[in-house]
């Protein structure tokens, strides 16, 4: 069975999967939103890559993210890709992106790693021996999370659809 989700209203607006996943290549952090302590939404900023076409991020072995993971697994992950504010039009031209899905911890060491390692070239590419070392370092000290996406919705400005080229 899969899950619904509702349309976007404003369905001009809406990005395609390719575009969603362009700004996901692209974007450097996202914010994770989980259901957190006494039901409380909690959302927090990390950093992430794309990789196999889900989102993956380090965290610390314990702590409020962790133990909500831990808890409800259904995350929602936002990135935002462009946030330009423009005075004169009382408006943002904004590009975004968010993607549900569920999180797990990944136990097998070699896809930890392998996600570790794609999340510290992400940052410091070709950097490949200071790499090891820091991974073999704090290896045992760290979770590696992986978000398998059940659904992306991304959306744009009004203003940034109307710029694009006609047929696009």
């Amino acid at each position: 069975m899969t899950e619904e989700f509702r349309p976007m209203r404003r369905r001009r607006q809406e990005l395609s999967c390719s575009e969603c996943e362009a700004i996901l290549l692209r974007g450097t952090y996202g914010v994770l939103a989980v259901l957190g302590d006494n039901d409380y939404p909690y959302g927090v900023p990390v950093n992430y890559v794309w990789l196999d076409g889900c989102i993956c991020f380090h965290t610390a072995l314990s702590g409020h993210k962790v133990d909500a993971l831990r808890r409800h697994d259904k995350v929602s992950f936002t990135v935002v890709d462009k946030d330009d504010v423009v005075p004169a039009e009382y408006t943002t031209y904004f590009r975004s992106v968010i993607a549900f899905g569920r999180a797990e911890i990944i136990e097998d060491e070699e896809e930890k790693r392998k996600a570790l390692a794609a999340l510290g070239d992400r940052f410091y590419p070709h950097q490949d021996e200071a790499l090891e070392k820091e991974m073999a370092r704090g290896f045992n000290r760290l979770l590696m999370v992986r978000i398998r996406i059940a659904h992306l919705s991304g959306k744009e400005a009004i203003e940034l659809v109307r710029m694009r080229p006609k047929g696009e």
